[in-house]
């Protein structure tokens, strides 16, 4: 069916001649809340707040770099259910001052309204979600609001109930639009995260997103106020960047004919080096080409076509299962491809971070050095390195290590342990891009060889970040025989100063065993994690209860030394036995 929306000049007069575009009145943000005595000092912004761009690609500019507060307003039933605290105008006066310039507030609503007919938002939380809106907009930050949750939860089920389904997604636009129609022009709303559909194939599924678009943008434009010229977001089907869901949203937005639209999509990298599975686990031509390809077809089919173009959601899947997932280096390196791919290829980014990255407690970066990297990728290339850490066993002779620089067209300078400088033929060597750490200087840096990290070194570029580089004492890892059950199964493991990069598990008959039937390496920190304090490997329910009830597993432990350890489980009835032989 198709949807009639209101001519897009229509204008609300207030005092101001029409057609004046929202972004050119006073401060860019102001004269809609002032007029209607709705968004006062609370939302006023920051002085020296920047005048919103009445050219859409501009604004999406700059709203260049964004962050997510994710896994707050979005969580289900209420904002701490998922462990994190109730936000503060403390944090986004953080996340401000650490170079943010937009903020999206993922908002679940189905938790919070009222039944059929009118589906009302309860107003103590849509009070909440103004608040924290406000404190934002406050910052000088651009905003960005959505539908998100709701997407799995209610609207999922359109094609077989499509006139309730329909009826309170008009119901909710419409109270969210009326509540903040007189917002600053700061204010993004964005139609649905990642919409999805069941029962249907991949043409109705195209249908029922463009029909939930085109009735957003109607019910919004319809609604007066700043609203009338407010930037909208609309995404691709579950917010995949893939060409032919990208150019059926292209189809969308210019049959909408609106200069004021966005498209967004997300993306988080090349799905086995996400999680760490099918024994992924470096950032290898595959995983970058990956990724290249990605923005470069979100530049073909939006951007070079006048279609500005927000990421709303990217990072690591890994970061959802725990820590380790990704090896730290390997990561680094990840994060700094993609802020140069985003760069050049002009593509907005919202960092996806539920309480990974920032801790909003202790406010401040769980892992500084890593943010240091995503932050340099904003605006510049950093080096890397084949790896992130040089091993060296704990007997035998030591002998020289070599790693292979990959500068990103920087210009190799020094290397250093802490402010020292370490020297040029004497302690290491470079060849075109391969740094050789000689023998006698790793002798001296690991000591008494004493299993784990013994010194770490800083290799630095003309721009960019240093790469950081652990020099670490190894033995091959030990491992005991066990029992236990389904339920919890550690092995015991004598790490000896080595790290875990992944596990194979098949059996005899060269199958795969586990959850993931399709390759016989299993997913990190869902079908095993390591404890390196407790000195396990943990196999989880998850993939225990998968095994063949009698059937011998073997599993192979690949660790980032080069070293691999070979153990047996199983699994009968609800009793693991584990053999290290």
């Amino acid at each position: 069916m198709q949807n009639q929306h209101p001519p897009r000049h229509r204008r609300r007069r207030i005092g101001f001649a029409i057609g004046t575009p929202l972004a050119l009145l006073a401060g860019g943000v102001l004269a809609y809340g002032t007029a209607f005595g709705v968004f006062g000092d609370a939302a006023r912004p920051r002085a020296g707040a920047a005048t919103v761009p009445a050219d859409a690609s501009a604004a999406v500019a700059a709203m260049q770099p964004g962050w997510n507060l994710g896994n707050s307003l979005d969580a289900v039933p209420d904002e701490t259910a998922w462990g994190q605290p109730r936000t503060t105008k403390a944090l986004l006066e953080k996340i401000r001052a650490q170079g943010f310039k937009s903020v999206r507030v993922p908002v679940t609503w189905s938790d919070h309204q009222g039944a059929a007919p009118g589906h009302t938002i309860d107003a103590a939380y849509l009070s909440r979600v103004k608040e924290v809106v406000d404190w934002a907009l406050a910052e000088g930050l651009y905003v960005i609001i959505d539908v998100h949750h709701d997407s799995w939860q209610w609207t999922k089920g359109m094609a077989t109930d499509h006139d309730k389904v329909l009826a309170r997604f008009d119901a909710t636009w419409t109270q969210i639009a009326s509540t903040f129609r007189d917002a600053p022009a700061h204010l993004v709303f964005e139609s649905i995260n990642e919409p999805q559909f069941d029962h249907a194939d991949a043409a109705r599924k195209a249908e029922l997103l463009d029909e939930l678009n085109t009735v957003f943008h109607r019910i919004v434009r319809g609604s007066g106020g700043g609203n009338e010229n407010r930037l909208l977001m609309l995404p691709t089907e579950v917010c995949t960047p893939d060409v032919k869901l990208m150019r059926h949203l292209a189809g969308t937005i210019k049959s909408l004919n609106d200069p004021r639209l966005i498209a967004t999509v997300h993306y988080y990298g090349y799905w086995p080096f996400s999680v760490n599975n099918a024994g992924v686990t470096r950032f290898d031509a595959t995983v970058e080409a990956n990724l290249t390809k990605t923005f470069t077809d979100i530049n073909d089919t939006f951007v070079d076509q006048g279609i500005p173009v927000v990421m709303g959601e990217y990072g690591l899947l890994g970061f959802d299962h725990g820590p380790g997932a990704v090896e730290r280096g390997e990561m680094l390196k990840y994060f700094e491809a993609f802020g140069h791919a985003a760069r050049t290829n002009k593509v907005t980014t919202t960092l996806w971070d539920n309480g990974a990255f920032y801790d909003r407690k202790a406010l401040k970066w769980k892992d500084a050095g890593l943010f240091r990297q995503i932050r340099s990728s904003w605006t510049t290339r950093s080096g890397t390195a084949s790896s992130a850490t040089v091993f060296v066993p704990k007997s035998g002779a030591v002998k020289d290590s070599t790693l292979t620089l990959d500068p990103n067209g920087t210009a190799f300078k020094s290397l250093k342990q802490g402010t020292a400088d370490l020297a040029k033929g004497r302690d290491y060597t470079l060849t075109g891009n391969k740094l050789t750490l000689k023998a006698a200087a790793l002798t001296r840096l690991v000591g008494d060889r004493s299993p784990g990290v013994n010194a770490t070194l800083q290799a630095s570029f003309s721009t960019g970040v240093p790469w950081r580089i652990q020099v670490r004492t190894y033995e091959k890892p030990v491992q005991a025989n066990a029992a236990g059950t389904s339920d919890a199964f550690p092995i015991p493991t004598r790490f000896q100063g080595d790290t875990l990069a992944t596990m194979e598990s098949a059996y005899a008959d060269g199958s795969a065993a586990g959850p993931l039937d399709w390759t016989p390496y299993q997913q990190f920190n869902t079908a095993f994690a390591p404890d390196y304090a407790q000195n396990t490997i943990k196999l989880t329910p998850a993939y225990l209860k998968t095994l063949k009830d009698g059937q011998r597993a073997k599993l192979t432990f690949h660790f980032w030394s080069g070293t691999t350890t070979t153990y047996y489980v199983t699994r009968s009835g609800n009793t693991v036995t584990g053999s290290a032989s």
